[in-house]
């Protein structure tokens, strides 16, 4: 029905990887002085493309279409990990600049309704997924402008110096969508392993994410009696080691827990540290497990706090993504499409990674598409996929997305 053109989505996929650029990866963190300039070259092409195309009030990028009827709505994220790959969320958004070009271009889907968007900060810089959940009405506006990001910087001063201050957000308007469909690289290893080049995401999982601190006495490494120390990296190290040894008890086959940040005070060899503090996440797929796996690190935490001189306090970080189930007619869509172009080499999977579909499948019908990841490598500089699998993910992509509008126009 509708031809990409995958030169053209490549090379816009290396320019978008100018912005940050750093040897084989990219540095673009949500709203920082390049990921700025990157969404206003954005609005350039998507205007190019024939889209009304705009920068809202938090650096959400969306692009309009122009025609009638119910739209689809795809997209992904431009910003980065602090130290992040050149294709986690910009594939998707590249997708979908590609799929209002190549609509145009084709007089069977010139004339469909196809918006598509850069949604601001999925990696959580300031909070995750930000702009998806803004658009579903899931942010209040006066809990967002103390939001402190890298350097501590605030939110609103950051709006404010990028000009976005004042405008509108992009937000959910019932009537006008189909639903929401998403490209990303797999970033993980099992399409690779199995052999296959394309994942139809069947679930995503949810995320529970907390900052447990750790308040004892600084005082002389030499001098201070072992006895009489109140060592916070001493607490964080053994309730570190308890999470390990005791989060197996009640978890499942799928769930993942990572302690992925840690921080001393004052962290210098002569002192013993006076404070700590460390960021516990989990990951599955059934949001009941997760409640069990929250209620057992507050047991824990509850238990370190009252066995030693150290005082232990948790709290809950910004993470506010739950578990959802992607749609299973867009998954079938999606699930053909795989078949005509990649015959017997498609899968359907669960993504063990966070994303904004999974916030929009809350506000309507939304699904994946996945391509191999080389090596299962992501959140680094490494991450790569084979250019043929971008440009036959994309062209999947294409025919589901026209299959989808297609069959809203009856």
């Amino acid at each position: 029905m509708v031809r990409i053109n995958g030169e053209r989505l490549l090379d816009d996929l290396r320019t978008l990887r100018e912005f940050g650029r750093v040897g084989p990866g990219v540095v673009r963190q949500a709203l920082s002085d390049v990921d700025i300039e990157s969404r206003h070259w954005l609005v350039e092409r998507m205007g190019e493309a024939g889209l009304d195309a705009r920068i809202d009030g938090l650096g959400t990028v969306i692009g309009r279409s122009r025609s009638d009827g119910k739209a689809l709505l795809v997209g992904s994220h431009t910003d980065t990990q602090p130290t992040g790959g050149w294709l986690d969320g910009a594939m998707g958004v590249m997708y979908g600049l590609e799929l209002a070009r190549a609509f145009r271009e084709h007089e069977e889907t010139r004339d469909f309704a196809l918006d598509v968007a850069s949604w601001i900060d999925e990696e959580g810089a300031f909070m995750g997924c930000l702009g998806s959940l803004a658009f579903c009405d899931m942010v209040e506006p006066e809990s967002l402008a103390d939001a402190t990001g890298p350097g501590g910087a605030r939110l609103g001063d950051v709006l404010r110096e990028a000009g976005f201050e004042g405008r509108p957000w992009t937000r959910f308007e019932p009537g006008r969508y189909a639903g929401y469909l998403e490209a990303h690289i797999e970033q993980g290893p099992y399409l690779e392993e199995e052999e296959k080049r394309i994942g139809v995401v069947t679930s995503i999982v949810g995320i529970r994410s907390y900052q447990i601190a750790f308040k004892g006495e600084q005082n002389h490494a030499g001098t201070t009696p072992m006895p009489r120390r109140r060592d916070a990296a001493t607490a964080l190290i053994e309730l570190a080691h308890r999470i390990n040894r005791r989060f197996p008890e009640r978890t499942g086959p799928k769930s993942v827990w990572t302690i992925g940040q840690i921080d001393v005070f004052p962290g210098a060899p002569s002192i013993v540290p006076g404070s700590a503090w460390m960021n516990v996440q989990f990951r599955d797929g059934e949001e009941s497990r997760l409640d069990d796996l929250s209620a057992l690190l507050h047991e824990l935490v509850t238990e370190a706090d009252a066995g030693g001189e150290v005082e232990v306090s948790i709290r809950r970080g910004n993470e506010r993504v739950v578990a959802a189930a992607m749609d299973e007619g867009f998954q079938g869509h999606l699930a053909r499409a795989a078949e005509v172009h990649a015959p017997g080499a498609w899968m359907r999977m669960p993504s063990a990674a966070g994303h904004d579909a999974q916030v929009i499948a809350r506000c309507m019908p939304s699904a994946m598409l996945f391509v191999p990841s080389i090596d299962g490598i992501s959140h680094a500089f490494e991450e790569d996929t084979a250019e043929e699998d971008v440009v036959l993910g994309c062209q999947v992509f294409a025919d589901a997305a026209a299959t989808i509008l297609s069959e809203q126009r009856g």
